[in-house]
């Protein structure tokens, strides 16, 4: 088939054209045109297949019926909350994601991302930078010890994040859509009943529908007034407005933030606040893991061209 029928969706990474060369005979990219839109348009009817890198670029139903003859997603990430899995199935649309991957160093991520927010790290740069310590020394931190974490959702990545926070001596619990077997943390079936029992809140649950602003005003005054929240999962589990309210008036201690609901776009007085660490959504962004992500997305496609069965199909589509 030497017919161009995969479609970059959006700009690709660099690795990800590396990775692609093996069938750029097959790929159209509209990002070396000087009118993509154009470019995407004019092409929809020989579309077969895309390759997507933007987790902002909305792959709903009415994207996907643009594309007539579309049979195959790859999605650059683990995180598929742009696409709509479930209408893609019900129309023969496989989805796949780069699960896996990504672990590792969104878990290390996350640990420091809680001890930057937790002892104040970025501040304390600032503080050096500025010249102040010359004038006196530093304000005194909170600590770890002590603590309980409650993360929300023990997948891949939440029980990667409790492994290392197991060599912190803290204590863990977690709050997922069941009970999990072989795991030894306390689980939670109703995360406010977590949230009183912690003083941490990780979050690295997926985006849906159903965990939509999970974390919320209720959730986070539960928390107390030494509460911390982490959260490398995705914006839209946080009602951004009622961590502000929490962060303001010290319903809250502090935020450690790698995602945001209006990303990139951040709210004002988030960037204002003193006692939240803000990250440009960088959870796997090393070098090691963009390049096995586009591996991955790679070998999904190669597998789809050959007629076999992708490697990390979404759950959705997994009984394709």
């Amino acid at each position: 088939m030497s017919e161009a029928f995969i479609l970059l969706s959006s700009p690709p990474t660099i690795f990800v054209q590396d990775e692609i060369r093996g069938f750029a005979d097959k790929v159209i990219d509209p990002w070396a045109s000087e009118a993509p839109q154009s470019t995407i348009e004019s092409k929809a009817h020989s579309v077969r297949a895309i390759i997507n890198c933007n987790s902002r670029l909305s792959i709903n139903a009415e994207y996907m019926q643009s594309f007539p003859k579309l049979e195959f997603i790859a999605s650059h990430g683990v995180g598929y909350d742009n696409i709509d899995a479930v209408w893609a199935a019900q129309n023969g649309i496989m989805v796949t994601n780069t699960p896996d991957v990504l672990t590792e160093d969104v878990a290390d991520l996350a640990m420091g991302l809680l001890l930057s927010t937790v002892r104040m790290v970025p501040q304390a740069d600032r503080f050096v930078r500025s010249g102040g310590w010359r004038k006196g020394p530093f304000p005194l931190s909170a600590s770890l010890q002590g603590r309980r974490i409650g993360i929300v959702g023990l997948g891949r990545i939440g029980r990667a994040i409790a492994r290392r926070a197991e060599a912190f001596d803290i204590a863990i619990s977690y709050h997922g859509r069941q009970r999990q077997a072989h795991v030894d943390y306390d689980y939670y079936a109703d995360l406010l009943s977590m949230a009183k029992d912690c003083d941490i809140l990780i979050v690295a649950a997926p985006a849906t529908p159903l965990t939509r602003h999970i974390i919320n005003a209720e959730v986070l005054k539960a928390l107390g007034p030494t509460g911390v929240l982490i959260n490398v999962s995705r914006g839209s589990l946080v009602d951004e407005d009622a961590l502000i309210q929490t962060l303001t008036s010290g319903t809250i201690s502090a935020a450690g933030l790698d995602v945001y609901e209006d990303e990139p776009n951040v709210s004002a007085t988030l960037i204002d606040l003193q006692n939240v660490v803000l990250l440009p959504h960088i959870g796997s962004a090393t070098t090691n893991t963009r390049k096995a992500m586009a591996q991955l997305v790679a070998a999904n496609v190669r597998a789809w061209l050959s007629g076999h069965d992708p490697l990390t199909p979404v759950p959705e589509c997994s009984g394709f």
